[in-house]
């Protein structure tokens, strides 16, 4: 596999200036630690995709023991996919093109299990009971979510 070249320093303060708004963003947005934020700026930018933890740390400038916890969320999450090369010990971490879409199925499927909690809740005390007032615009906005998601599945 070749060695990319690395990018001019103009070039590579731009692409750090990037990295750092997408973790101020995912900071500010989702609650995330900056440094998941760098890490998944620097994935999304990176050449070749596919970077070692390594090559992650060096490249936001953090070391390799502090990306643990980071890439661990960011691999749960299925927002990167880690993977190995045939004959190497080194792991290599990078986002799939559709890392997006199906972190925001998921985020749709959980909301449609809330409309059926919402629903349990209010069969429970009483659809038109007052307690059932702040129930029904969750529900409503759950079944919103989920009728409006579920002609755009696969």
């Amino acid at each position: 596999m070749p060695v990319p070249t690395a990018p001019p320093p103009a070039e590579r303060a731009q692409i750090a200036a990037w990295v750092e708004r997408v973790a101020a963003a995912f900071a500010q947005h989702f609650g995330l630690p900056p440094i998941t934020g760098r890490i998944l700026g620097w994935l999304l930018i990176c050449e070749p995709p596919e970077q070692s933890a390594g090559e992650i740390a060096a490249a936001i400038g953090a070391s390799r023991a502090s990306l643990t916890s980071s890439m661990r969320l960011l691999t749960a999450g299925d927002l990167v996919r880690r993977s190995t090369r045939p004959g190497e010990r080194t792991t290599y971490f990078c986002v799939d093109d559709d890392a997006w879409e199906k972190l925001i199925r998921r985020r749709v499927a959980a909301m449609a299990s809330l409309r059926d909690i919402t629903g349990d809740a209010m069969a429970l005390i009483g659809p038109d009971s007052e307690r059932a007032a702040r129930l029904r615009g969750a529900h409503l906005f759950f079944g919103w979510l989920t009728e409006r998601f579920a002609s755009r599945n696969h």
